[in-house]
């Protein structure tokens, strides 16, 4: 579940003064020092923050990992609200899964139905082959004769698959932290952009978005109305180069102590060789504006394509190299399969996923809570 930390209040060091800035939005206010809660009390961290007092000491203290720092538990009625409309998000695959085990007698025949259910779930071939091998081989090793038992091991192999995927993203190890984000055409991503943004700032991180889709005529509105919403500074040009846009975004971050840059860039099919190359391009500029960065490359993904993810994210991930997806419109006719593909195909982790349009409608992967929404 996605959680806001509990932080100990701390008095904050001196704000030097900031320069000014050439953009027409107002500025966000610097974020809060970075710190710690001295006793976590869950352990499902959604966003994390380093231990360090601030941003400078985690780039002095690079040697050292990122602490994973856990979040206070989630209210019960938000997790089962949560819950509950995931899996009515795939309540059909859900369906066609569990009801091969009513009744049923481990045979053959059971094995061609749960073969066939797999692949309608848009689990692709290779993952399909690779749980069934698995399956039956853990049948026969623990001798399980009841469909249930059959079940409960299918349900155990899939969390084994899809747990590689679930990882938290973790904030303040760079400053700024610069965020690429790209998808197709109507997978959601400027809107996961304004939601994001939203839970980048409960975690004290003050954000500056890049308005680089500059094809689709409303992308810059759009993303300016969140902006608007957030009270997030949004670079924007009225006919520019999206390169140039992500760079002044990126120039204005440093300047202004920012934390976290979200560089918006115009849907595309990974057939669009030309526009792919444009991706690639503003990848190479954002890097000659801070050395390392995009430091995260995010596909975000409509969980109602089924194979055609895996392709998008084959075909993104070669060009760009990922670094995370988030899956979203899990509330439609999503199958959910396309996860397993993922995994066991190109298994890029997945750190959101989302099922809705409110801002709570985006949440961490959490492979038990999805297979559990499947299977159960």
């Amino acid at each position: 579940m996605f959680s806001f930390f509990k932080r100990k209040p701390k008095e904050p060091a001196p704000v030097p003064e900031q320069p000014a800035s050439a953009q027409s939005a107002p500025a966000p206010a610097p974020a809060a020092p970075l710190t710690t809660s001295p006793a976590p009390v869950s352990v499902t961290p959604a966003v994390v923050t380093p231990p360090a007092q601030n941003v400078q000491e985690v780039q002095a203290s690079a040697a050292q990992p990122a602490e994973i720092v856990a979040a206070p538990a989630p209210a019960p009625e938000q997790k089962r609200s949560w819950l509950s409309r995931l899996k009515a998000g795939l309540a059909k695959t859900s369906s066609n899964l569990t009801t091969l085990f009513i009744g049923a007698r481990i045979d053959d025949d059971l094995y061609d139905e749960l073969e066939a259910a797999l692949l309608t779930s848009d689990a692709g071939v290779e993952a399909t082959l690779f749980l069934l091998d698995a399956l039956k081989k853990k049948v026969k090793e623990e001798k399980l004769t009841e469909a249930e038992q059959v079940k409960a091991a299918l349900k155990t192999l899939l969390i084994d698959l899809l747990t590689p995927l679930q990882k938290p993203l973790v904030l303040g190890q760079y400053q700024p932290m610069v965020m690429m984000i790209a998808g197709v055409n109507g997978a959601g991503k400027t809107t996961t952009i304004g939601k994001l943004a939203k839970h980048m700032q409960t975690h004290q991180q003050s954000v500056v978005l890049a308005a680089g889709d500059t094809f689709r005529a409303a992308a810059r509105e759009q993303l300016t109305i969140w902006g608007e919403r957030n009270d997030v500074t949004v670079i924007a040009q009225e006919s520019g180069d999206p390169a140039a846009v992500a760079f002044d975004a990126v120039a204005s971050a440093k300047a202004r102590g920012t934390d976290v840059v979200m560089v918006d860039t115009a849907g595309r099919l990974p057939t669009q060789l030309h526009l792919m190359e444009e991706l690639k391009k503003i990848k190479r500029v954002i890097a000659k504006g801070m050395d390392g960065a995009p430091q995260e490359v995010l596909l975000i993904i409509d969980g109602n394509t089924g194979q055609n993810a895996l392709a998008q994210v084959k075909a993104f991930d070669d060009a760009l190299q990922l670094t995370g997806l988030v899956i979203t419109k899990l509330d439609g006719t999503a199958k959910g399969g396309v996860l397993a593909a993922i995994a066991k195909t190109r298994p890029v982790p997945v750190y959101f996923i989302g099922i809705g349009e409110q801002i709570e409608d985006l949440q961490p992967f959490n492979a038990q809570e999805f297979v559990d929404a499947l299977l159960n």
